[in-house]
């Protein structure tokens, strides 16, 4: 490796040409996915050494960020009791705990505080622990729990007995997100993966007997589908799914008798999704059937196929039905309307319906945890780009709301002296896309340094929300801008069909857009400008870096998503086949020239690029660590700028970064100082390097 205190790593190059649809690509830097070769985590380890170097004098500032974000943080902390049965449950934080503490206190009564689980005490000696589910048996005797200590989503069950504290099972690996109790308190339905990571199977297993005796109780054999378990409000049915990007089914099991056969609810038919909820004798299922952006349905519960769907709220175009939370004597259903969402009370007990009042015209908001069937009362989560996250209750008979608690925000911080806005820019194809704009009047001076966010995809809305850590930008003067664009689903299922397949370019159109709104409107100093995106959004930090390096003065591309062909070329990655729908098959080739047409990885040339920050993974299931690797690579070698070229590599963990909560504050600390410094260049981030380094 050529890593010195005068120039950046280089990733040797080794012959390997790709041949796809008789077109034959070199492919110079193929080798480091085989992450079994010791020079790839020599290599990914010299690109941290570096990122480190360059940006060692930015130790202070990133030190002081992180005391900013740290300080605005109430340590001692936490949730508001969450009421089921005779227990309330809650979630607890501690001054210079890294993970969360999970804590129940017998309900109405001055009872003491007992621990469920410490996850501090579960993570000692490891470098990367996250829970992926936590349930409380029926009975409120056991606990069930997963644990993944590698970052790679992969977990492992342990079943706790909270009254001797003893373990009782473990050793289940293998496990995907889904964790359901029946109604015996000793039967757990959990969600295995095949090969390929793709969580495919139902098990059910009985606490404390072998694994070998346990039953798989559904399989799904075509890949492009993965299966999930759940299990409805009323306790009455396990739920089994089984969903594509573009169509789905639903199986119920009896929850009192978790031996019995699954009933299907509607077979699956291409293009057909639909999402069940259980209330008395019916079923409430939402459905894209005749309803672009879905449509409200109920059927009888034993007989609940298509035949017996009767309408209860029809389509209505430009309003997205978004979800539906059933209770036993009423419902609530969010509808998203102009991007923002609402939320409609129906009260069957009086055939009344009701919508929920917000404050601000410009806000994201959605059902909260409520654990119970049988109640009266509804809470609901509430927050913009200047309100903390608030955790809200309604009385559903008076109508009457109750704030239970919002965020804390400490120090001197004044929420009121900070300012949002919805924008409106026109992209190429004369589509209004929306901008959630958020700034400090006292401190900014127009045209502004400006930071702009984007995803656009899976139908995935980036909400108009809060961010404590995100103060510190506002603070030294910086617009943040939200480019809700399409391929996101702000803006009802067209927005997201007009960015996905063969309309992905309008994402990217729009996003260009969206900053040349923000420039010609005077928001925007056109001269320091940073877009910043994760995974699919890096992908999109990806193309604007080919198709507009002189739009921004930097880039930060967090796990992106930025060798999309190769990787949708491969069945044998994670997530491959199940995103043929998202992106396309590139084994066609016409869908093969269509992603080669913007990949970003295909379409590196010799420009000047802006300065860059890429992060990455090593045990990323989602998006491989090579992916970035390669990008950083051979954008080294094509371009003719003198910026920065920054890749860093967390080695224990995966998709989402690091772990623990104050390490998550320090990474967070770490991007913002280096944008900060993309936006002033007031020093370089990279001492004297070559520009070409191949």
């Amino acid at each position: 490796m050529d890593f010195t205190n005068h120039s950046s790593p280089t990733a040797p190059r080794r012959d390997y040409t790709r041949s796809v649809h008789g077109k034959s690509t070199s492919d110079p830097w193929f080798w480091l996915r085989h992450r079994e070769d010791p020079a790839v985590l020599e290599y990914l380890r010299a690109e941290n050494e570096w990122t480190d170097h360059s940006t060692e004098h930015l130790a202070d500032l990133r030190e002081h960020l992180f005391d900013e974000i740290k300080s605005r943080v109430q340590e001692e902390d936490q949730s508001v009791p969450i009421p089921k049965g005779d227990w309330e449950y809650r979630v607890r934080t501690g001054q210079g705990l890294q993970y969360p503490v999970h804590v129940r206190q017998r309900r109405g009564k001055t009872a003491t505080e007992e621990v469920l689980l410490d996850e501090n005490d579960l993570a000692t000696g490891v470098d990367y622990f996250a829970v992926g589910d936590l349930s409380i048996s029926p009975d409120h005797r056991l606990l069930a729990y997963t644990v993944d200590t590698e970052g790679n989503e992969e977990y492992e069950l342990t079943v706790l007995d909270l009254e001797t504290r003893e373990v009782i099972d473990s050793g289940i690996g293998g496990l995907s997100y889904g964790l359901v109790w029946a109604n015996d308190s000793s039967t757990l339905f959990m969600v295995l993966t095949d090969e390929a990571r793709r969580p495919d199977r139902v098990i059910r297993h009985e606490v404390g007997s072998k694994q070998t005796l346990d039953a798989t109780v559904f399989t799904e054999t075509d890949e492009r589908f993965w299966v999930g378990v759940g299990a409805t409000r009323s306790e009455r049915f396990v739920v089994i799914g089984s969903e594509s990007k573009m169509s789905s089914e639903y199986w119920l099991l009896d929850a009192d008798s978790p031996k019995s056969d699954l009933s299907l609810v509607e077979p699956r038919r291409e293009g057909h999704e639909y999402r069940i909820s259980h209330q008395g004798s019916r079923l409430l299922i939402l459905t894209n059937d005749n309803a672009v952006d879905f449509r409200l349905m109920e059927a009888p519960v034993h007989d609940a196929g298509y035949a017996n769907w009767k309408e209860l709220i029809p389509y209505r175009e430009g309003v997205r039905l978004e979800d539906v939370d059933v209770f036993e004597t009423f419902t609530v259903v969010t509808e998203r309307r102009q991007g923002v969402p609402i939320m409609r009370v129906l009260d069957h007990e009086d055939a009344s319906e009701f919508e929920i009042e917000m404050a601000e015209p410009i806000f994201e908001a959605g059902p909260g945890a409520n654990a119970e069937y049988s109640t009266r009362t509804f809470r609901y989560g509430y927050t913009s780009m200047v309100t903390p996250p608030s955790t809200y209750e309604i009385d559903i008979d008076t109508r009457q709301q109750l704030l239970l608690k919002q965020q804390a925000v400490l120090g001197d911080t004044d929420l009121s002296v900070y300012r949002s806005e919805r924008s409106w820019s026109t992209s190429d194809d004369g589509t209004k896309v929306p901008i959630s704009l958020v700034w400090r009047p006292s401190s900014v001076t127009f045209p502004a340094p400006t930071v702009i966010y984007g995803y656009g995809a899976y139908e995935i809305g980036i909400p108009a929300s809060f961010s404590s850590a995100r103060l510190s930008l506002l603070d030294r003067g910086v617009v943040f801008a939200i480019a809700h664009v399409r391929g996101g689903g702000e803006l009802g299922r067209n927005w997201y069909e007009q960015g996905r397949l063969e309309h992905k370019q309008n994402t990217f159109s729009d996003f260009g857009s969206c900053r040349d709104h923000l420039v010609n409107e005077g928001w925007a100093d056109p001269q320091h400008i940073v877009a910043r995106g994760g995974s699919a959004g890096g992908l999109l930090m990806g193309v604007m870096v080919n198709q507009r390096p002189d739009a921004f003065t930097g880039v930060v591309a967090e796990v992106p998503f930025v060798d999309n062909v190769n990787t949708m070329l491969d069945p044998t990655i994670p997530l491959t086949v199940t995103e043929y729908e998202e992106w396309g098959n590139p084994n066609d080739p016409e869908t093969f020239q269509m992603m080669s047409a913007y990949g970003p990885y295909e379409n590196v040339t010799s420009v000047d690029h802006p300065a860059l920050l890429v992060t990455a993974g090593l045990n990323d299931p989602r998006v491989q660590y090579w992916e970035p690797a390669k990008w950083v690579a051979k954008l080294r070698s094509e371009t003719t700028s003198t910026q920065p070229i920054l890749l860093r590599t967390e080695i224990d963990s995966g998709h989402g970064g690091p772990s623990g909560r104050y390490d998550a504050w320090r990474e967070e600390a770490f991007v913002l100082s280096v944008i900060l410094e993309m936006l002033t260049l007031a020093t370089p981030l990279s001492p004297t390097r070559d520009s070409r380094e191949s």
